[in-house]
């Protein structure tokens, strides 16, 4: 029997058409890596945020799911709900076109509520039930909205084409940058003054203890910054958000625009801060001759930093970082400023219950460790490649 090409061909059309594939890959994909039950999964192009995942079951023949968290580029992060021993590298993962629908805000406030009928002093509200009821249901509704106009996937794409896989933590401080910022401060920018009041807090909470007196004397008072010293933590507070912002953006284009917005938030956040503490009238009574010198200073230092490395970015916000809580610490804060903060702390002005206090705070400190994870993460030799 001999065949033609042309028949040769139209049996092959023939097989190809009888052939049927059930498993689709844009939603299906395999486990790389998984860590205390957290799971990195490769492929999975069409999933969505928040999106239930379907994993291998246990030997008890028990379903398992998880909860797509983390979208980049070639990879997923997820979190599993429940028993993860079983998982391994390799395994399969389907999406299963779920969003995680649980009304945990209702729920929880429903249980601090019920909770209050056991402390003293304390009167449960169902109109407070109700308002975080609501606050859940417009966030729920928020999410949806979101995803289902596509703004996720726009974002997914946008961080993709922006900033560098593992991103997440450097855009975590950089959110938090601008609220920290409102908390006042004694020097423009100047975040992460803390030694002073932790040493007066430690003192207080050790009187008529022992302890007291080994809590070392400083032996000269703290005394404010000479007006160099001053420009330049200025100077720095502006400078170390942006140089974060530049080790993980990719492009020269999109970190000057990050500049720009970054700028921009430094100036409107510290004015709005000064409004809320001394009055609308001194919003911009800070922005002096000497604090718009440090502002110029950081915009020319910015520019340069733009066509640095990630580690060399990452060593330069370290070094500005640390030095700019030497001086900070190492300086006391005027008595006008320490009444005003007073004032401030006992509610006189818009505090948001304390969590801006503690951005404010804190900030530079989890900027500090996560500057030295990130340069202490260890890299794989040429040997080891």
């Amino acid at each position: 029997m001999q065949l033609n090409p042309a028949e040769i061909s139209e049996l092959i059309k023939s097989r190809i058409q009888g052939l049927s594939s059930e498993a689709d890959i844009r939603n299906q994909g395999t486990v790389v890596s998984v860590t205390d039950g957290i799971v990195r999964v490769h492929g999975l192009s069409d999933v969505m945020q928040g999106e239930m995942l379907e994993f291998p079951a246990t030997a008890a023949g028990v379903a398992t799911f998880g909860l797509a968290l983390n979208l980049e580029r070639d990879s997923v992060g997820a979190v599993i709900l429940g028993e993860y021993e079983h998982i391994s590298e390799g395994d399969t993962v389907k999406c299963t076109g779920r969003i995680l629908e649980v009304p945990v805000g209702s729920l929880l406030s429903l249980g601090m509520e019920s909770l209050q009928l056991f402390l003293p002093a304390r009167v449960p509200s169902n109109v407070d039930w109700g308002l975080n009821s609501a606050g859940t249901l417009a966030g729920a509704g928020a999410a949806w909205t979101l995803e289902r106009f596509g703004f996720l996937d726009r974002w997914s794409r946008f961080r993709a084409n922006w900033f560098a896989p593992d991103a997440q933590g450097s855009l975590v401080l950089l959110a938090l940058w601008p609220i920290a910022l409102l908390f006042p401060a004694p020097v423009p920018m100047g975040l992460g003054q803390v030694l002073e009041r932790a040493e007066d807090a430690l003192a207080l909470m050790l009187q008529e203890t022992p302890w007291l007196d080994w809590l070392p004397v400083r032996e000269v008072e703290l005394q404010p910054l000479l007006p160099v010293y001053e420009v330049l933590c200025v100077s720095l507070g502006q400078l170390l958000p942006c140089l974060l912002a530049f080790s993980l953006i990719r492009h020269l284009h999109q970190k000057a625009v990050a500049w720009l917005i970054l700028t921009v938030c430094g100036l409107l956040f510290t004015a709005l801060s000064a409004a809320l503490t001394y009055g609308p009238a001194h919003a911009w009574g800070w922005l002096n001759e000497p604090v718009q010198l440090a502002l110029a200073i950081a915009a020319v230092a910015a520019w340069p930093m733009m066509w640095r490395t990630e580690k060399t970015l990452q060593v330069l916000a370290l070094v500005g970082l640390v030095l700019q809580l030497t001086l900070l610490n190492n300086a006391s804060a005027n008595a006008y400023f320490s009444l005003t903060l007073q004032n401030w702390e006992q509610g006189q002005f818009i505090r948001f219950h304390g969590l801006i206090q503690w951005l404010g705070w804190l900030w530079p400190f989890a900027l500090l460790v996560y500057l030295m994870r990130c340069l202490s993460a260890a890299r794989p030799t040429k040997m080891q490649a």
